[in-house]
């Protein structure tokens, strides 16, 4: 028998940066994406999951003028359109049947003038940073669309995030009950589309990857995958969305933490490119590149401060500046964000900072181009003492003389920020939140931890790369000086220290990091418990003593500012352990 006739198809893929809530500026950038992609050529473009309200809305999904807006901001869609191109686009269709959970999680096809909800989310996550199931019922059956082009059908299967990641042959929690990749075999779809939002984790681009590949083997078409980009809160998407063929080649790659519009040519029904032909043409910015993991990290920190911040009203930031590598990496990163002229870096020396570590901050503020502004504690220090020394019958000593230091810095911080407007970024690191080695009001203030999901080994390991060869590009790329190392290695090599009293190192009342870390990795984020980290070799009184410290510190994790979420299982939404426990 004769080969089917080879048939194109332009598929465009919009890979969007939300702001959540504001459905009529989301759907302005939705517009502007179908014009441009309509000037290519596209026939069908696909948006991210829920694209009309930014991922997650939360309890914004309860609000029911909310609702009433996205039927007017899709009515004025689909009126907009460019003729001959259809679109997906994310959004949610309401239920009136009276039952729990009144709405889906839904994929709007819209084109000649109208618009109609094709699709629903077929598996809700409910763990982590997730809570689906608190406003969607999950879709029922598996959505196959025929979209006419020129006299003929294209059979679009239509997913959405989760609905990509049931597939039994990865054991993974939670188990779902159904499996619609599998659902939609028997459908014999042309392509297979994905509207995902799914926030940046280390190592979780190839995981997608590999979940894609499988899904296009198991169809035997192709597989477009559309994901958000953009900080939300503590969540940031690195968007990277991509298209793969049935064989699991990349047929195109977007970006990595930017908005991009990009489309593919596939001949159906091989899925496969044109012979000959190009992956793409490029409408903003080019395919992605390759990259390191710390790069990849760098990219997702500076767009999270950067939305964080923009989204929230702020345009210039101050930080405290120690001298120590956690303010110096927080100061490179707020730089590179919003620009060292909206960045202020606060110098609060005590009777206990070192000279050089004064010297180190100075430095690092003048590489950068920051203002600093210098305001010595001791005299406060020293009100305080005499104040308190009626209530306490001496002067505070010890670690009450300690954290005094650190909420006397938190004070003026605060201060700073309230007067100017500014946004206060906390320095802290992970291991920091784990252990508790961290003062309430004083170092944990802030309206954002931007190392907070970084172990202290990590914050050393992003400096070294900061400072190589490999990060030049981007520090030419946000204006940072590319002549020799940007954090000056005096930072890098000096031992960790809070300088809250003599000679004070954090060794003095913390395991070593390159210790701590795994242990608490294993803690954290892969739920190992003391009992079998002493089985697998672990020193018992060292376990033990760790997971002592962070049990006793969740009063104060529950008190920190939000942290940028650059891992598998962050401090934060997704973190829900209690504080009172055995």
């Amino acid at each position: 028998m004769p080969e089917p006739r080879s048939r194109p198809v332009y598929i465009g893929l919009a890979q969007l940066n939300p702001l959540v809530g504001d459905l009529e500026g989301n759907s302005h950038q939705v517009l502007a994406a179908a014009r441009q992609a309509a000037a290519a050529g596209v026939q069908v473009l696909v948006t991210p999951e829920l694209a009309l309200w930014g991922y997650p809305p939360r309890d914004l999904l309860l609000l029911p003028t909310m609702l009433r807006r996205q039927q007017k901001v899709l009515d004025a869609l689909a009126l907009a359109l460019p003729e001959n191109l259809r679109l997906l686009v994310g959004g949610v269709t309401p239920l009136a049947d009276g039952g729990d959970c009144p709405l889906h999680n839904s994929a709007a096809l819209v084109g000649d003038g109208c618009w109609r909800m094709v699709a629903a989310k077929r598996l809700l996550p409910s763990y982590d940073v997730f809570d689906e199931r608190r406003y969607f019922r999950p879709g029922r059956q598996p959505c196959l669309v025929e979209i006419p082009l020129a006299g003929r059908s294209l059979r679009l299967a239509v997913t959405i995030c989760e609905d990509l990641w049931a597939d039994p042959r990865r054991p993974r929690q939670p188990t779902y009950d159904c499996d619609p990749v599998a659902e939609l075999a028997p459908l014999a779809p042309d392509v297979m589309v994905n509207l995902s939002a799914s926030p940046f984790a280390v190592g979780k681009q190839t995981l997608r990857r590999e979940l894609a590949t499988a899904a296009a083997a198991r169809l035997g078409c192709p597989v477009v995958y559309v994901n958000q980009v953009g900080g939300n809160d503590e969540l940031v998407f690195d968007g990277n969305s991509f298209v793969v063929d049935p064989q699991g080649a990349v047929l195109l790659q977007l970006p990595s933490a930017r908005p991009a519009s990009h489309w593919v040519r596939l001949d159906l029904p091989s899925g496969r490119l044109p012979h000959g032909g190009t992956a793409a043409a490029p409408s903003a910015g080019s395919p992605r590149a390759v990259t390191s993991p710390q790069e990849d990290l760098w990219r997702v920190l500076v767009l999270g401060l950067e939305d964080y911040a923009r989204k929230c009203g702020f345009r210039s930031a101050v930080l405290g500046l120690s001298g120590g590598v956690d303010s110096a990496l927080v100061a490179c990163v707020a730089a590179a964000a919003l620009g060292p002229r909206q960045l202020r870096g606060l110098l609060m020396p005590s009777a206990f900072s070192s000279p050089g570590s004064v010297a180190d901050a100075r430095s690092l503020a003048r590489l950068l181009g920051m203002a600093t502004t210098t305001a010595p504690i001791t005299p406060l220090m020293d009100t305080f003492a005499q104040t308190l020394h009626p209530a306490l019958g001496k002067d505070p000593d010890g670690l009450t003389a300690e954290n005094l230091q650190s909420r006397i810095r938190g004070a003026l911080l605060m201060a700073m920020a309230n007067q100017e407007g500014r946004l206060l970024l906390s320095t802290g690191n992970k291991s920091e939140l784990a252990v508790g080695y961290c003062t309430l009001y004083g170092d944990m203030n802030g309206g954002l931890a931007v190392l907070g999901d970084l172990y202290k080994t990590d914050v050393y390991s992003l400096c070294r790369w900061l400072n190589g060869p490999g990060a030049l590009r981007q520090r030419r790329g946000a204006g940072l000086p590319t002549r020799g190392a940007l954090i000056p290695e005096v930072i890098l090599s000096k031992p960790p220290s809070a300088e809250l009293r003599p000679n004070q190192k954090d060794s003095d009342s913390l395991p070593d990091y390159a210790v701590l870390d795994p242990i608490l990795k294993k803690l954290v984020e892969e739920h190992h418990t003391p009992d079998q980290l002493i089985a697998a070799g672990g020193d018992p009184a060292l376990v033990q003593r760790i997971w002592s410290l962070l049990r006793r510190a969740e009063f104060k994790r529950r008190q920190a500012p939000p942290v940028l979420k650059v891992s598998g299982r962050a401090f934060g939404t997704g973190w829900r352990m209690p504080i009172a426990t055995c």
